[in-house]
C-alpha cells in the first residue's frame, strides 16, 4: 500500500535522515567524501530542516510503501528561476526516493502528487536542478516531459561545485 502524507516540523528528523541517504546513494560520487559529509552535515540536519518548515512556501511530503518511509519531496510554490520566462511556476527542491524502492512507481506517484499540488496552486510549470552525471534522474524527468532549460553550478563545498541542468515543465 502507497501512502503519501503532507510533513510537518515533527518529521524534520526522519526528512534529515531520508535526506542523508538519499543523497548519497544519487550523488555519492559527485565528490570527495570530505566534502560531501561537510554538505550533508549542514544541509541535512533536523535543525535545518525544521527552520525550512518556516518558509510558507515549502511544501514537504513524506511517501511509504508498505508503511515503510520510501522518500520524500520539496516544492517550492511560486519560486522564478532566471532561466523560466515564466512567472508562479513552482520549484522542486527535492524529490527523493531511497535505492531499495526504486522500480516500484513511487517516485512517478510522489511526482505527481507535486504536480497535482503545484496545479491545484494555480502554477504554471515547475522547474528543479540535477546533477548532469545523475543521468537516471535525467532520464526520469525526460520522461515526465521536462526538458533542460539552463544551467546551474550546485555548491557541495567552498572549493566544489557540480554542474547541474535547470529543467522546466510547462503545464
Amino acid at each position: 500500500m502507497i501512502k503519501i502524507i503532507k510533513a510537518n516540523v515533527e518529521h524534520s528528523e526522519l526528512i534529515a535522515e531520508i535526506g542523508r541517504q538519499a543523497f548519497l546513494e544519487s550523488h555519492g560520487t559527485s565528490a570527495s567524501a570530505e566534502d560531501l559529509n561537510s554538505f550533508i552535515t549542514k544541509t541535512y540536519n533536523t535543525q535545518q530542516i525544521a527552520e525550512e518548515f518556516k518558509n510558507t512556501k515549502a511544501h514537504y511530503h513524506i511517501i511509504y510503501c508498505n508503511e515503510e518511509v520510501a522518500g520524500f519531496s520539496k516544492i517550492e510554490l511560486s519560486t522564478p528561476n532566471k532561466d523560466i520566462p515564466e512567472l508562479n511556476v513552482t520549484k522542486l527542491d527535492r524529490l527523493y526516493l531511497l535505492n531499495a524502492f526504486y522500480g516500484q512507481g513511487l517516485g512517478a506517484k510522489l511526482f505527481d502528487y507535486n504536480i497535482q499540488l503545484s496545479k491545484n496552486e494555480h502554477q504554471k510549470g515547475i522547474w528543479l536542478a540535477v546533477w548532469v552525471n545523475n543521468q537516471r534522474a535525467i532520464d526520469f524527468y525526460n520522461k515526465m516531459g521536462f526538458k533542460i532549460a539552463g544551467a546551474y553550478n550546485f555548491k557541495i563545498s567552498e572549493t566544489r561545485s557540480n554542474p547541474n541542468h535547470i529543467m522546466f515543465l510547462k503545464y
